[in-house]
């Protein structure tokens, strides 16, 4: 019996994990099942979820195709949808489930629109429908493609180009470059957006210059993480500090920035910085007491290679190495998307720095989770973040460098916390 569609519903079992779990080989690979079914795609749209996941339409002027990928299970679930004679969705499936290294797969088809089910209503005449076939539209192809980032509860996502500028697993995490629409360039390390273009002044001038000026002179800084550079270059506008040791785990995150962040990562070459390719825990370790100035923990989240950087060893390890008049900064969540780290860690720094010595300051980041993040002050000789503050210098130094975020007013309001971030604190 003839009908207008034919539909294969399908499920491909023990899939290669890593192909599944990445979005742009999996559009691509359903871009190529479209093109080999003979197929005129019109629109595509993909997602990637974090921790992974990934799911996507095509639309194609024949109808659609779509695809939902668990890879923690190796499995795929594939909708084809064609209509008319021209296009063989089973070439589609076959394609597919050897693309994914399937292992085996099952399928079900329907036949849609049953011809004798049919009928063509009165102000749709046989002329006209003839007419339309007879000139048909030009279509165009478009892309839809867009990273997403989420916790159980709340989900950022933005739309790219649809190519990975860069993509290196190494033997700490996965490490990507997009190019997206909004927020240009973003470097991605396991499937957290780290910095963009766009917006990542706001993050480095303010875990840089908070410090920097409540400390009355510092001369010697120690970055650890920060390997796209940002924060050692907004450190070295201040001409007083006389070396930056940074200390990264992974050199492929620095290979990365020096290709595709070049305005981040030319800092590293500065002949005062000393790039240390190495675990930041056991470089801490390492060091004498009372070496630096500063600390700053320029860290992901607390998960691969940054989940050593959120415990009460490790800080307890910076407390040692500060001067007596010391202050680490540290990167410290989100008060709306990681609430329970974000309480954890400032518990943490108390027991170690005193109740009072320990400060809480927020930034406004598009390109991050409920856009909302925050920092920690914590200051090892009493020093509080306002007392050095000198509102004539600070006026000068963001004028002659052309800061976009930092100032001095925002150096004071950003410790003014929302009462129910106060709350949690």
């Amino acid at each position: 019996m003839r009908a207008l569609g034919r539909h294969i519903i399908a499920e491909l079992y023990n899939c290669n994990l890593e192909k599944i779990d990445d979005v742009l080989f999996v559009e691509k690979g359903m871009l190529a099942a479209a093109d080999k079914a003979g197929a005129t795609v019109i629109n595509s749209t993909f997602h990637h979820f974090s921790p992974f996941g990934v799911s996507g339409v095509i639309v194609i002027q024949e109808s659609h195709f779509s695809i939902h990928c668990w890879p923690e299970y190796g499995y795929a679930s594939i909708d084809i949808y064609t209509c008319g004679e021209t296009v063989d969705p089973w070439i589609a499936y076959e394609y597919l489930k050897k693309e994914f290294n399937a292992s085996h797969g099952s399928t079900m088809e329907l036949s849609r629109g049953q011809s004798n089910l049919l009928s063509i209503p009165n102000t749709f005449g046989s002329a006209s429908i003839k007419n339309k076939k007879s000139n048909p539209t030009k279509i165009k192809s478009t892309k839809n493609i867009w990273f997403t980032e989420r916790n159980e509860n709340i989900a950022l996502s933005l739309k790219h180009s649809g190519e990975r500028l860069y993509n290196y697993k190494s033997d700490f995490q996965k490490i990507e470059i997009y190019q997206t629409e909004a927020f240009g360039r973003i470097l991605v390390l396991d499937g957290n957006i780290v910095c963009a273009e766009e917006d990542e002044y706001v993050y480095h001038e303010m875990i840089a210059h908070v410090p920097a000026f409540a400390h009355h002179d510092p001369k010697r800084i120690l970055v650890i993480g920060g390997g796209d550079g940002g924060t050692v270059r907004e450190l070295l506008r201040h001409k007083n500090i006389e070396h930056i040791d940074l200390v990264e785990i992974d050199e492929y995150v620095i290979k990365a920035a020096r290709e595709f962040l070049p305005d981040l990562a030319f800092s590293l070459n500065n002949k005062n910085v000393d790039v240390k390719v190495e675990d930041g825990i056991d470089y801490v370790k390492s060091c004498n007491s009372e070496t630096y100035d500063i600390v700053i923990v320029d860290s992901d989240d607390p998960v691969g290679p940054g989940e050593g950087l959120f415990t009460e060893s490790f800080y307890r390890e910076i407390y040692r190495v500060l001067k007596t008049d010391g202050i680490m900064i540290t990167q410290s969540e989100s008060p709306r998307f990681n609430r329970q780290i974000f309480m954890d860690v400032f518990q943490c720094y108390k027991k170690i720095f005193g109740e009072d010595n320990v400060y809480c300051y927020l930034m406004f980041l598009p390109s991050f989770p409920s856009g909302m993040w925050s920092f920690s002050f914590s200051s090892k000789g009493n020093i509080d973040p306002f007392q050095n503050l000198q509102k004539e210098k600070i006026r000068d130094f963001c004028a002659g460098n052309n800061l976009k975020y930092y100032s001095f007013d925002i150096h004071n309001s950003s410790f003014v916390l929302p009462r129910f971030v106060h709350d949690m604190l």
